[in-house]
């Protein structure tokens, strides 16, 4: 038997709907002189059978299965390493795919030059959308070969390993396996592959589809995407400290401060955008699990953070924890505090009080957010509905409360809109903010949702309103925060432009910073006729053609 160039391992446990799909990408590989082993971590479902049938199609497939389950990733992927005839070796998990040049491409790059291990891009697929991104881009915009992690720390947040080509001797040289027992073993696995490799070759060709499950069930969800459970949290740190370990031990300790703001910009933040969800006692839990392993993290790690997810690394670690949840809201926006304490040199901090603190003061100062001096257009303000009230047919009494900590807006009532975008086309909905005490306004806000001017062929999506201010001539125009938990409600909107009926839900956005959330299905001839059309035309005069047809049809 004639040895192969790459043997690709096909990780699966109870995956037999989509293990075929990831065995399909591997035999439509342009480069065909592979081993292609699925390495079964004792499925309980009808994988074996499908498995068997797939080895007995393609002469290139070898079925292996594990006397137990592992529970994990690393069990299957080792037991497959022990029995791979090829001198390369890449990593595939059932639920994803590989694009048709992967193989070819990785394989292309070690033949070039000798290296350890050869990388490429990953492209991540949105299963509830089809929106498609690049997994790390910046990492991957251009081919060359680094010798040695210390080249460019910034490839710790590339830790997949299923976007790499190894080296078997490279492997075998190191006794480099995956830790068995763990989770998020890539991390380790990777960190090692980086530290020991004496040079690896990176390529901006797509190496692997890796699709993403954001909304799966809980018992179908991801490691990475069970956070709810403190039980991940200590995987994830157990992990890290693991990571820590070893770059003491190899000789790597250089990197700590690059690793240790990799997982506060990575790991923790996962978590900070869920925060505003988790329970008093579950945030305790959390506090007790990760307030050790941040005591150990490098100074400058945190100082290379943005002040917003500084302020809230600050408070869990003061144990403020309804402050944590309160702050965490709007990660990633320009959401402000809703209250800011100066000092009697004039130093604003985050909340109603100046911190005690030496260690507090120092993360918690928002002197660099520029609250009261930033130009108007990018000013932070904090826009929350504090009473929401569903009226006849499709209408919405919001209450709204705007927080100013700066005190950019002036004295007296103030001017608002309302906007809302569905399909593209704008509408704003004007109301009146009121002053209650310096930096805090209050309105209400009434939302006619049939007025909403919705194309032709009607929308299908998701939009969240903003509050539009105005201030000499410049506009402002911020995210609106929800209450988290009041029920979502349907209804059947007939719009005064004619436009065919549509379902809309309203709702909150139950994840990132919680805003007010409305969503549009089409129903009857426009979803079953009109949007296909729309869908399949490009050229103008055909975009015309399914416009007389719609009017025809209404």
């Amino acid at each position: 038997m004639t040895t192969p160039d790459v043997t690709v391992t096909v990780i699966v446990y109870n995956d037999a709907a989509r293990l075929p799909r990831a065995v399909a990408s591997l035999r439509a590989q342009t480069h065909t002189d592979i081993e292609i082993v699925i390495s079964d971590d004792h499925s309980t479902d009808d994988t074996p059978a499908v498995a068997r049938e797939l080895a007995a199609r393609d002469h290139r497939i070898r079925y292996v299965r594990l006397p137990e389950n592992s529970g994990g990733c690393s069990a299957p992927r080792n037991r497959a390493i022990e029995i791979a005839r090829a001198p390369y070796l890449m990593f595939l998990d059932s639920d994803d795919e590989l694009p048709p040049r992967a193989v070819e491409s990785l394989l292309a790059a070690h033949r070039e030059r000798e290296v350890d291990f050869t990388m490429g891009a990953v492209r991540r697929v949105r299963v509830d959308n089809g929106r498609q991104s690049t997994w790390m881009p910046h990492l991957v915009t251009e081919r060359r070969t680094l010798e040695g992690i210390e080249a460019d720390p910034r490839l710790l947040f590339e830790h997949l390993s299923t976007s790499k080509m190894y080296a078997r001797a490279f492997l075998d040289r190191h006794h480099l396996r995956f830790p068995e027992g763990i989770h998020y073993e890539d991390q380790l696995f990777s960190t090692q592959a980086y530290c020991l490799a004496r040079a690896f070759t990176i390529i901006p060709d797509p190496v692997y589809v890796w699709y993403i499950e954001p909304f799966a069930a809980e018992g179908a969800a991801s490691i990475s995407n069970q956070r709810h459970k403190i039980s991940n949290v200590r995987d994830r740190v157990h992990v890290q400290r693991l990571i820590d370990d070893f770059l003491d031990a190899s000789g790597h300790a250089g990197l700590r401060e690059d690793k240790d703001y990799k997982f506060l910009k990575h790991d923790f933040r996962m978590y900070a955008g869920d925060l505003p969800y988790r329970d008093e006692e579950w945030l305790r839990s959390f506090a007790e699990v990760v307030n050790p392993y941040l005591d150990t993290l490098a100074p400058g790690a945190y100082a290379r953070l943005p002040r917003p997810e500084r302020v809230v690394l600050a408070l869990l670690r003061e144990g403020r924890l309804a402050d944590t949840r309160l702050a965490a809201r709007g990660l990633g926006h320009p959401v402000a505090p809703r209250q800011v304490t100066t000092d009697a040199s004039g130093v604003p901090y985050w909340g109603d009080r100046v911190p005690d603190a030496e260690p507090a003061r120092r993360e918690l100062d928002l002197s660099d957010l520029e609250l009261d001096t930033r130009p108007f257009p990018s000013a932070r303000f904090r826009h929350e509905i504090t009473g929401l009230d569903r009226g006849a047919g499709a209408t919405l009494t919001l209450n709204v409360r705007t927080y100013d900590p700066g005190l950019r807006l002036p004295v007296g009532p103030q001017r608002a809109g309302l906007q809302l975008a569905p399909g593209g086309r704008r509408m704003t909905v004007p109301f009146r903010l009121d002053p209650v005490r310096p930096g805090v306004f209050e309105g209400t806000v009434h939302l006619d949702l049939t007025a909403a001017p919705l194309p032709f062929h009607g929308f299908e999506g998701v939009r969240h309103p903003m509050v539009r201010l105005q201030q000499q001539g410049l506009s402002h125009s911020g995210l609106l925060l929800a209450p988290l938990d009041f029920p979502a409600a349907t209804t059947r909107v007939d719009y005064h432009s004619g436009t065919a009926p549509h379902d809309v839900t309203v709702e909150p956005e139950g994840r990132d910073p919680g805003r007010l959330q409305i969503r549009w299905r089409p129903v009857g001839v426009t979803a079953r006729v009109i949007r296909p059309v729309v869908r399949r035309v490009a050229r103008p005069r055909v975009r015309r053609a399914a416009k007389l047809v719609a009017s025809l049809l209404r």
